[in-house]
């Protein structure tokens, strides 16, 4: 199932797309079957004579317009509406002309829950309801495939988010390790450029105090 690349942030991450449960299809897909069949009994019920050219379009139009209706418009809502799951945010696009859409922060992530009855036990779909911290609040979505998959996926996901961001604070970004898999700690000898900054860009506050009161020593930092 594709999703819009262009919706993705720096370094941000697909992991899950989803659409609702193809159990949504099930009653368009017996109108077509029923319906097809059925107008083109009744065209050929039609009598010869002058109203016969009207009658047998009558019938088209009408069941092209039952069609489009209880066919081909659910089959188009279900496949503009999508869950996506990225290693940073729940992200659902719905509408096939004016599309609306909702993303919510895995960092913002409270609970996560899910509910299902014996068909969609069977049939492997249910009902994810997912709270934040944000005004919004609750958040559900139905005909969710795979339900307890993506409830595990959610939290494993919410859990990552906080501890990179736990990292972030301690002045240990996820990313900041040399070669070794070691992250600096306060105190440590790093490199510096000559305005007084960490190569790699990254400036932890504490490390970067050390570093003026070396200045106002007079000593001069390492990797000049």
């Amino acid at each position: 199932m594709g999703f819009p690349t262009k919706l993705l942030g720096p370094d941000e991450h697909l992991v899950l797309v989803l659409r609702r449960h193809a159990k949504v299809l099930f009653w368009p897909a017996v109108l077509v079957i029923a319906t097809v069949p059925a107008a083109t009994f009744l065209s050929a019920l039609v009598p010869n004579g002058d109203v016969q050219l009207y009658a047998r379009a009558a019938i088209v139009l009408v069941a092209a317009l039952v069609l489009l209706r209880w066919a081909v418009w659910p089959f188009l809502r279900w496949w503009t509406t999508t869950y996506a799951i990225t290693d940073r945010r729940l992200v659902i696009r719905s509408g096939v002309f004016a599309r609306s859409g909702h993303d919510m922060p895995l960092s913002r992530l409270n609970d996560v829950s899910f509910s299902h009855g014996v068909i969609g036990r069977m049939l492997g779909f249910g009902t994810l309801v997912v709270e934040s911290a944000g005004e919004r609040g609750q958040l559900v979505l139905e005909e969710v495939p795979k339900v307890e998959q993506v409830q595990r996926t959610l939290y494993r996901l919410s859990d990552d988010v906080r501890d990179r961001a736990a990292r972030g604070e301690r002045g240990l970004p996820y990313d900041d390790q040399d070669d070794a898999g070691y992250a600096a700690q306060d105190g440590d000898t790093v490199p510096l450029s000559r305005d007084g900054r960490r190569r790699g860009g990254n400036d932890n506050p504490t490390i970067q105090f050390d570093r003026t009161r070396a200045y106002d020593r007079g000593d001069q930092p390492d990797g000049r």
